[in-house]
């Protein structure tokens, strides 16, 4: 085999190249991560941290690192002009084992994201590295990177070798240039002001998206006694302003006695886009990110979409690299990922609108508001989050519920033999969503998130069952090659039970106690008795626990995953 300089090249050190660089690193591969700049941004930018993001932090061993940075159970209040509270934002669920929302604070994170690559050997952090050239050989591709002295002088070029390079530069992307792809969307010309404080001089927590038809505004608090205020400059009030004292002081004015008293620790002015590439692969080249999407700030998704998108590229680089799958698990990147983002986009857009509403306009939103607060299932719609569209991948490593076919699955199931019950939320399908994450024991650990048992690779689980029972011996070997955990979950009352039962089971199983009822809860409204849980814990299948071979089949052929051999 050909050696390189190194299995992935990662062009940019920002979130989401330092996540994907983690996420390879803990999963025993190289990296090298190419920085134009001479040092990571020291301003914030996102504010907004979610649960699923925390769940890929904690994969890449950084999230208790990371935490100290941040305020969980972050409440976000929608009010009008007067100050009369429209919607609240506030989920109590954890359904991944996480507060769903966070405040944090971005210089503070990304600054551990780069230090956790100090972990591997193999990973390296270049910076004052402005890539100008690509190239893709087919089995490889070379990346050339200008080396940048301190004053931005070119001292000289270095070019690196690798199997894959991923562009997580940012709107202005080379990568996305390179490949050549249309960036789809539009980019609104209302234009924001951001200005930070330290020792938060309002004292509230959370968050207040302010619908003033006079001005919108957005006020944060976030970690370590910093404000956020966000201001909207009307159209014709020219950029420059915001470097006026007077300006910035009228602006604070109504939100704080003495603005001149504050002291500013970031100010900046920018613009919402709306935008996602066409594709995001091209050959042995991808886009993640801002890179690939750019996206309004009004439900803080622009940086945890980003980390969505090392998540999902990161195990599939691996499972390519270390031989267990072939190409055509990389072409269900795109697959997977554009349609989540374009959704995402099309909510904060519409967020946005509900945001600038003029006064006739902000009168009837104020209006329909109380009456949709009158109603208790409208109201917990904003309440509980459930307007924001949650991943599900209909298309790529998924296998249909009803027909165990591979690449595509269904969004709900219909009644019959094979299914006799439904989901009682609307006959929802389990497959392309992501599992869920409850406290759970076994015999080796009390009271621990999921994740912590089932690991970051393939698990093929069952309620109450052994997952070995249904399972050919070929079947088994396709378990082994591909380190697939097998996992029994049961009622804690059962597990001493289930842990002497399976003791003798042909492959190794995994006891899980399900101490608070969450697992028998999510198994018992959904037709299915089996799951088979992903690297990145979405389900690629659910059938009836008889059904277990040809679920493992078909998730077999939608990863593309090899089929023969041994692991190494």
């Amino acid at each position: 085999m050909t050696t390189f300089d190194t299995d992935v090249v990662v062009i940019g050190a920002g979130p989401v190249g330092l996540t994907l660089a983690n996420l390879i690193g803990v999963r025993g591969h190289r990296t090298t991560v190419l920085e134009a700049r001479h040092e990571l941004i020291d301003y914030p930018r996102g504010v907004g941290l979610d649960d699923e993001s925390i769940r890929t932090l904690c994969t890449a061993g950084l999230w208790q690192r990371i935490q100290p940075y941040t305020v969980p159970h972050h409440v976000v209040r929608l009010v009008n002009g007067a100050g009369q509270v429209l919607a609240t934002n506030d989920p109590k669920t954890q359904e991944f084992g996480h507060p769903r929302k966070h405040g944090f604070i971005q210089p503070l994170v990304d600054q551990e994201l780069a230090a956790g690559l100090d972990r591997f050997p193999g990973t390296s952090l270049r910076f004052g590295h402005r890539v100008v050239g690509l190239e893709d050989h087919g089995d490889h591709v070379e990346v050339t990177a200008e080396r940048l002295g301190a004053d931005d002088e070119v001292t000289g070029t270095v070019t690196v070798t690798a199997r894959y390079a991923v562009g997580c530069e940012g709107g202005s992307s080379f990568t996305r240039r390179w490949m050549g792809v249309p960036f789809e969307g539009k980019s609104p010309s209302t234009r924001w002001v951001v200005i930070d404080v330290e020792n938060d001089p309002v004292g509230t927590p959370s968050v207040y998206l302010g619908a003033d038809p006079r001005r919108p505004y957005v006020s944060i608090g976030l970690p370590q006694g910093i404000r956020r205020w966000e201001f909207m400059l009307h159209d014709g009030e020219p950029t420059e302003l915001v470097d006026d004292p007077a300006f910035l002081h009228s602006l604070l004015a109504r939100h704080v006695p003495d603005p001149a008293a504050l002291t500013v620790i970031n100010q900046r002015t920018f613009t919402h886009h709306g935008r996602v590439a066409a594709d995001f692969r091209k050959g042995r080249v991808f886009l993640a990110g801002d890179a690939a999407h750019l996206m309004p700030v009004w439900l803080g998704q622009g940086w945890n979409s980003g980390i969505r998108d090392a998540t999902n590229l990161a195990w599939k680089l691996t499972a390519v690299l270390d031989g267990d799958a072939g190409d055509a698990l990389l072409d269900t990147y795109t697959e997977e990922r554009r349609k989540h983002v374009s959704d995402m986009i099309d909510v904060n857009m519409a967020a946005g609108t509900v945001m600038k509403m003029g006064r006739l306009g902000g009168r009837l939103r104020d209006v329909s508001a109380s009456a949709l607060n009158l109603v208790p299932k409208w109201k917990s719609y904003f309440t509980e989050l459930r307007f924001k569209p949650m991943p599900r991948y209909a298309a790529g490593v998924v296998v249909d519920q009803a027909t165990l076919a591979p690449g595509r699955a269904e969004a709900g199931f219909k009644r019959g033999r094979l299914a006799p019950f439904t989901d009682s939320a609307g006959e929802l399908s389990p497959v392309g969503m992501q599992f869920i994450q409850p406290r759970v024991n076994t015999c080796d650990a009390t009271d621990v998130l999921l994740d912590e048992v089932t690991g970051d690779w393939w698990t093929l689980a069952t309620w109450g069952t052994d997952p070995t029972a249904f399972l050919s011996a070929a079947d088994l070997a396709l378990v082994r090659r591909h380190r697939f955990r097998l996992v029994s979950f049961m009622p804690e009352t059962q597990r001493a039970w289930a842990e002497k039962r399976y003791a003798g089971s042909p492959a190794p199983v995994t006891v899980v106690g399900d101490s608070t009822g969450a697992l028998k809860d999510w198994f018992d409204v959904r037709a299915c008795g089996l799951v088979v849980l992903r690297p990145d814990r979405f389900v690629a299948a659910a059938s009836l626990t008889q059904q277990a071979s040809r679920a493992l089949a078909a998730v077999v052929t939608a990863g593309s995953l090899v089929r023969e051999g041994t692991h190494a």
